[in-house]
């Protein structure tokens, strides 16, 4: 906990105090407490994406690294020499990871140890398994040079396949936002112009006396009906909480929510080639989401 998290902590508790003591009978309550939560994880939010951001620059970077490793070896440097040498060089946000790891091998750790640790710092898989190979190849008793060699040609061939990847799948993303935008427009239409006003052609066919239709018109305007919260016990809550996730504003709420999760997902398994880094996209899609959706209700 920093004190950027506390700020934004305590900013969404203001928020959130604010609306449960002066808005909670007002339609912006829901809006307001969804405001408040975001204000409270913005920061750990910006800290996971930054995190990616960070993930993807140490894969990006450490081929150079070991192009220039492999030049510094080339040059007749043992590699301890030559990972200290490199390590003067800027890597962006691999440079603290190889400083770390040249530090380590002037205070005469040993190579394997502290190349393990290098690779489990950085958490990329990439670099892990690439740092297996260059132990296997020191303890064996292989040419290094040649194996940090193909190393690098294959670092830089992976590279290149994300890169293209990404290139050509950028398009594909920017066309799921806006498909997601304006999946989220029809069902602001949707919920509040349609279903009024078929609710509102049955109240006109129930003023006609047609049993059927009256029957099937009540139970479509109870679903229809603006549900609150409300807090004054727990088991109220609860009862209302169910009563707002049967009636249609809910069905809505929680409809654009799950499209919101799995298009992300989707996002990622395209763009990364793994699901679980879609969560980025889920998160931003999830927040869009709630924040048009409740306003949506609410206005």
């Amino acid at each position: 906990m920093e004190n950027k998290h506390l700020i934004g902590v305590l900013v969404g508790m203001s928020i959130a105090i604010f609306d449960f003591l002066l808005m909670s009978e007002s339609p912006l309550f829901i809006p307001l407490l969804a405001i408040a939560l975001i204000a409270a994880t913005s920061q750990w939010l910006l800290d996971f994406f930054n995190r990616s951001k960070n993930q993807k620059e140490i894969e990006e970077k450490f081929p150079e690294f070991v192009r220039n490793l492999v030049g510094s070896v080339k040059s007749g440097m043992p590699i301890n020499k030559a990972v200290i040498h490199v390590s003067h060089i800027d890597y962006g946000a691999l440079s603290p990871h190889i400083k770390k790891l040249a530090n380590k091998l002037e205070w005469n750790v040993p190579l394997h140890r502290a190349l393990i640790s290098f690779g489990n710092e950085t958490g990329s898989k990439v670099i892990k398994r690439a740092i297996v190979t260059v132990i296997e190849a020191e303890q064996s008793g292989g040419n290094i040079e040649d194996v940090l060699e193909s190393m690098t040609s294959s670092l830089i061939e992976i590279k290149t396949l994300k890169d293209k990847r990404r290139a050509a799948i950028h398009g594909q993303i920017v066309q799921s936002y806006v498909i997601y935008i304006v999946f989220l427009m029809v069902m602001i239409v949707i919920q509040n112009f349609l279903m009024p006003w078929i609710s509102g052609v049955q109240d006109q066919t129930k003023s006609f006396g047609d049993q059927d239709a009256s029957i099937a018109g009540t139970t479509f305007s109870s679903n229809l009906q603006k549900v609150n919260i409300r807090f004054s016990s727990f088991e109220e809550f609860i009862i209302t909480t169910i009563q707002w996730l049967s009636s249609l504003n809910g069905v809505f709420m929680m409809m654009s929510l799950i499209q919101g999760l799995f298009a992300g997902l989707v996002i990622g398994k395209l763009s990364e080639g793994e699901a679980r880094l879609g969560w980025k996209h889920s998160l931003i899609m999830m927040t869009m989401s709630f924040i048009t959706i409740s306003f949506s209700q609410a206005l």
